[in-house]
């Protein structure tokens, strides 16, 4: 009798411990208890610790209350301006309600990712290609903002996202440097063209204390010089200063003032000369007629004999 109470007892203790070890459940610190009775949500939330439950009857859900790091796959858009790219980003969230998390959405983090990804398609539509790459705070905002809408009905809330790469093809690269360089080399031109302007100015007014005192050109060129002569170089240039011979000018005697130019005398001008006439012909005489000499026999001699 006493073996059968001790084997009862044992069973009932063997029984105790294994309903023990089914009913007993641990949920971390960083996590909630969910309870479903029968599929039925008990109202409340089992805390971080050691908790029971009815084996076979309830069922447990842990959900993790820490922040998750979400990175969101890169999406191909196109701008509000027409350029194609390709943005990626991360999001970071976190279950506010456990409840919700397990009873409104089947798979939560699943529903943020795809949630995620539609926004910044949106986003890349309605935004220009600048302010995707200078004014992404703004984008961000807008961003968590249309993801955190529905998120909230999940028991998830949106802390924060970053977009974390634009990508863009490479004709625009290009073009884009070709303007930054163009942009550079005129801020370059205009700083240059300002030190000029201050550059004379300072040499106006070195200028205009040197015309007061003379000495000082003199000593400028000794400091030129010295510069020069530094460098060791085999070859010497100096220049004679203007100020030097205006000085010797100054020092020679004041010579008597010239007389005044005698009024230039007038040539007299030769009357025009006529064109000469031209030569008469030389009159020629008339040819003689030949003399006819009769000889003594009566015969007439030609001029040919004679």
């Amino acid at each position: 009798m006493v073996e059968a109470l001790v084997a009862a007892g044992i069973a009932v203790g063997s029984g105790g411990v294994v309903y023990a070890l089914a009913a007993a459940r641990v949920v971390k610190q960083y996590e909630r208890g969910v309870v479903l009775r029968l599929g039925r949500l008990k109202d409340s939330v089992r805390g971080p610790g050691l908790t029971m439950i009815v084996p076979f009857v309830d069922r447990l859900r842990k959900v993790n209350m820490q922040i998750v790091t979400m990175p969101v796959p890169a999406q191909d858009g196109i701008t509000r301006d027409n350029v194609t790219v390709r943005v990626d980003a991360v999001i970071y969230f976190k279950v506010i309600d456990p409840a919700d998390a397990v009873i409104q959405v089947e798979d939560y983090q699943f529903a943020v990712s795809q949630m995620a990804q539609t926004s910044l398609r949106s986003i890349i539509g309605k935004s220009d290609l600048d302010d995707l790459l200078s004014n992404r705070e703004k984008l961000n905002q807008g961003l968590e903002l249309m993801i955190d809408s529905p998120a909230i009905g999940w028991g998830v809330q949106i802390d924060r996202v970053e977009i974390k790469d634009v990508s863009l093809p490479e004709t625009m690269k290009r073009s884009m440097a070709r303007q930054a360089e163009a942009d550079r080399e005129r801020r370059a031109r205009v700083i240059n063209a300002d030190a000029e302007l201050q550059a004379s100015k300072k040499l106006a007014e070195a200028a205009g204390v040197m015309s007061e005192q003379p000495a000082a050109l003199q000593l400028r060129l000794l400091q030129t010089v010295v510069a020069v002569a530094a460098e060791k170089n085999s070859t010497l240039v100096l220049p004679f200063p203007v100020e030097l011979l205006r000085f010797l000018e100054r020092a020679q005697p004041s010579q008597a003032a010239p007389a005044e130019p005698a009024e230039p005398v007038k040539a007299p001008v030769a009357p025009p000369v006529a064109p000469l006439a031209e030569p008469a012909a030389a009159e020629i005489p008339p040819a003689q007629a030949p003399v006819e000499i009769v000889g003594e026999d009566g015969e007439i001699d030609s001029p040919k004999n004679l």
